[in-house]
């Protein structure tokens, strides 16, 4: 966003009666490959703006409609997110579709080893992030307004068709394990189905803390959230006990007991207690299906570095690791057949 466009946001701001000037500051805020975020500052009143990108965009891409929505939609639930203020679809005011939220003073972490904290601070966090995903799969739909937020039914179906399209419409050569993702889930989808509100990036970095309590004050960057499987959303949440530190923001091969980070079963027992869902039995599927569809994403940001439309700086790096996802993606395809995973005629 160029100083251009600052004025006829102070006005359009000013004139919803949101500010009380039309000087104000915006300064982007760090994270996040898709929708831009920045910082909005008037007088001594702060906002967060985020807005589409700039481009062309792939269809059903960077919907922030849906993200305000949903996010609008859950104020007065369990599951904690900011206020939002202001949604604007004119693209005359900034060039695109953006919205207004509130601002957080909090405290977003990255790594998931959880540096510098001690084992039992460690462990308050991941028990607040295992309680505010279960608390996300509880919400009536019906009673926020979301029970046509998506399609319920043939979740994995659709949702593998459709990464699976953009993967094929990407110009660039796609990793050889995502090609073999691609021919290998729609013949492997577990039998059954469930539908209720999924986030689509339930993780650490995606969530603001409270600024000294083990406490999730906002759950953020709902770009990718539908209805869907809770499953799905669930076993994304878990990949990183499965992805290296080496590789990307994963936890897998550490000494979790010494860190007071609970082993990838222990985490599911406590969701499982929480929700009465028991995923055991195509736990490797749902791995499988959602390291594919984080190398799908991944190698979309690559697509738009490529384009010189990425949001973010390091584009062109985090979308060199679609291979080694797919890759790991790949070995739990593997496991699940090895397990026996129903075929589907």
């Amino acid at each position: 966003m160029n100083a251009m466009s600052t004025p006829a946001l102070g006005s359009w701001l000013r004139s919803r009666g949101l500010i009380d000037t039309s000087s104000i500051q915006l300064d982007p805020i760090s994270g996040g490959q898709s929708n831009p975020t920045f910082r909005l500052t008037a007088d001594s009143r702060r906002f967060v703006l985020r807005k589409r990108p700039a481009g062309k965009l792939l269809p059903s891409a960077h919907a922030i409609d849906r993200e305000y929505r949903v996010m609008n939609a859950l104020r007065d639930s369990a599951v904690p997110v900011p206020a939002m203020h202001l949604y604007c679809d004119d693209e005359s005011v900034i060039g695109t579709a953006f919205y207004i939220m509130e601002y957080l003073e909090g405290r977003t972490l990255t790594d998931q080893s959880l540096p510098g904290m001690t084992a039992a601070e460690r462990a308050a966090i991941y028990r607040e992030m295992n309680r505010v995903i279960a608390e996300l799969h509880r919400v009536d739909l019906g009673s926020v307004g979301l029970a046509d937020f998506g399609r319920p039914g043939n979740y994995f179906a659709r949702q593998i068709t459709r990464w699976s399209r953009q993967c094929l419409e990407s110009t660039l050569p796609l990793p050889p394990a995502l090609v073999r993702l691609i021919d290998w889930l729609p013949r492997h989808i577990p039998p059954g189905d469930e539908a209720t509100l999924v986030h689509g990036d339930f993780r650490l970095d995606n969530l603001m803390f409270h600024p000294t309590e083990p406490r999730i004050i906002g759950v953020l960057d709902w770009e990718l959230s539908t209805l869907g499987h809770p499953m799905a959303d669930f076993a994304y949440h878990c990949m990183s006990w499965r992805v290296a530190p080496a590789i990307w923001r994963g936890i897998g091969g550490l000494d979790l007991d010494a860190l007071g980070i609970p082993t990838e079963e222990e985490y599911i027992a406590q969701y499982r207690e929480a929700t009465g869902r028991d995923g055991s039995a195509h736990w490797e599927f749902y791995l499988a299906y959602n390291l594919f569809r984080m190398s799908a994403i991944l190698h979309g940001i690559a697509q738009r570095a490529a384009e010189g439309t990425a949001a973010a700086a390091d584009a062109t790096s985090t979308g060199a690791k679609a291979g080694p996802l797919a890759e790991i993606g790949w070995a739990c395809a593997r496991r699940s057949d090895a397990m026996g995973t129903r075929l589907i005629t």
